[in-house]
């Protein structure tokens, strides 16, 4: 008797849907109106849209402004268009299919694989949730010169604004990411105004790429950088889930106009991601580069020397201001991603406040063990070790993608029309080789 009854909760286990607390919990507009029914699916991109400006970013953008000008915009340009195809490969598996990626990989995948799957995962989010840590504690040490230990404390009680904002309804945790996301461009918009760029080598940064990208092998290694940090493995696992969020029809044609009014959504957010990270790139290079300040590749330099050779008193502030707005909405998202992650590959849903508090503490002990021993010096290593762990684990996030929305028994009507499968191969392809060229060059 008791072997009968636990087959059907087995199966019950297996396909509860993600994140179950808010699945289906956002109302979507039913009217003829295109902009009433997009409307309800403006949210989810941008909370993916985080993890493209978040602080690990930063001292790769400043490093390529400062030393080399605008040359490695296109790089940004190039890599923004990548990430706007993967993450549409995402939140398709995860409408289409109606699995997020963790789940996918738990289906299809041997336990074997599954699990080391989600060690990888697991890893991943560590060091990516590591660079946010540091990325706040350096802002509040900035600005208020608050040691960086107790900076690195203080940025764990983030668990519970998530868990407060989340208990009032999944759209107030998206408004209050839209609003960091929109004072960090407010931040930066008025940053460049004061930098004064050139206009016209913005544009041909921009669009034209150098032949130095590829014979300056300094250049080349900041510009694997950039493509090496700009998917992150966690965001792919958390757009699959979190865009199951709206109450859309769950028939063919439901799915297929949230499909198409969720990527509206998240190619608005990356094009936002791509201002942030361009406009980083340009306020380093109009104000170090142009000087003669080649060398400024720390946050902490940035912010010295933004207001004396501006001439303006705020400018330093408000880069610290933005790197703090960044830092919290990451640290935001990362958690959200941890849960997706493990409730995904093994079934084990913790309390909402225990899985965030132990993935926070996962990131909090290293960073004040190096901030204890090291100071200030150690945790900009520490920051730059977390964006090669980084890159390390994307192809594991990356080619299961690929491979689950081109196979049609998952996907069904939905999955990869022939030239999205050979350009999604190809770019997986790409990020793979270069990371793997970039770890060859660090270990060398």
């Amino acid at each position: 008797m008791e072997t009968t009854t636990s087959i059907p909760v087995q199966q019950e286990i297996a396909r509860r849907p993600s994140l179950p607390n808010v699945h289906s919990s956002v109302r979507v507009s039913d009217s003829n109106l295109l902009w009433k029914r997009a409307l309800g699916f403006v949210g989810p991109g941008f909370m993916v849209a985080v993890g493209y400006m978040d602080p690990g970013n930063w001292a790769t953008d400043l490093a390529a402004g400062s030393k080399y000008g605008y040359t490695l915009l296109f790089v940004i340009m190039a890599s923004n268009l990548m990430a706007i195809l993967l993450q549409s490969l995402s939140l398709k598996l995860g409408i289409a299919s109606e699995r997020d990626l963790a789940q996918a990989c738990r289906d299809r995948y041997s336990r074997p694989v599954s699990v080391a799957l989600w060690i990888f995962a697991e890893i991943a989010i560590a060091a990516c949730d590591l660079a946010e840590v540091i990325g706040s504690a350096i802002a509040l040490q900035l600005l208020f010169g608050i040691p960086l230990i107790a900076g690195v404390i203080i940025t764990s009680l983030d668990v519970f604004v998530i868990l407060l904002l989340e208990h009032r309804g999944f759209r107030y945790l998206e408004a209050f990411v839209m609003v960091l996301i929109g004072t960090i461009a407010i931040l930066f918009g008025i940053e460049i105004l004061l930098s004064r760029p050139e206009m016209l080598p913005i544009l041909h940064g921009l669009f034209v790429p150098s032949r130095q990208i590829i014979s300056n092998p300094e250049m080349l290694y900041i510009a694997i950088s950039i493509l090496g940090a700009t998917v992150m493995p966690h965001n792919l696992y958390l757009h699959s889930s979190i865009v199951q969020t709206r109450d859309y029809p769950r028939t063919e044609a439901g799915k297929r106009d949230a499909i198409r009014l969720a990527n509206f959504d998240s190619a608005t957010a990356l094009s936002m991601a791509l201002f942030i990270n361009a406009a980083i790139l340009i306020v380093a290079a109009a104000v170090f580069h142009r000087t003669g300040h080649t060398e400024v590749a720390e946050i902490g330099d940035a912010y010295k020397l933004l207001t004396p050779l501006l001439g303006f008193t705020g400018a330093s502030m408000m880069f610290a201001l933005a790197l703090l707005a960044s830092g919290q909405n990451s640290t935001i998202t990362g958690t959200l991603a941890g849960q997706i992650v493990m409730e995904g590959f093994l079934h084990l849903h913790l309390p909402s406040w225990l899985r965030r508090l132990v993935t926070r503490l996962i990131a909090i002990i290293p960073t004040v063990i190096v901030t204890a021993i090291y100071g200030s010096s150690g945790t900009a290593k520490l920051l730059v070790f977390s964006q090669v762990v980084l890159s390390m684990q994307l192809s594991f996030a990356v080619f299961p993608l690929v491979s689950f929305t081109s196979d049609p028994k998952l996907m069904g009507p939905f999955a990869n029309k022939p030239w999205v499968r050979v350009l999604s191969w190809a770019v997986a392809l790409l990020i793979a080789g270069l990371n793997g060229w970039l770890l060859v060059q660090i270990f060398r």
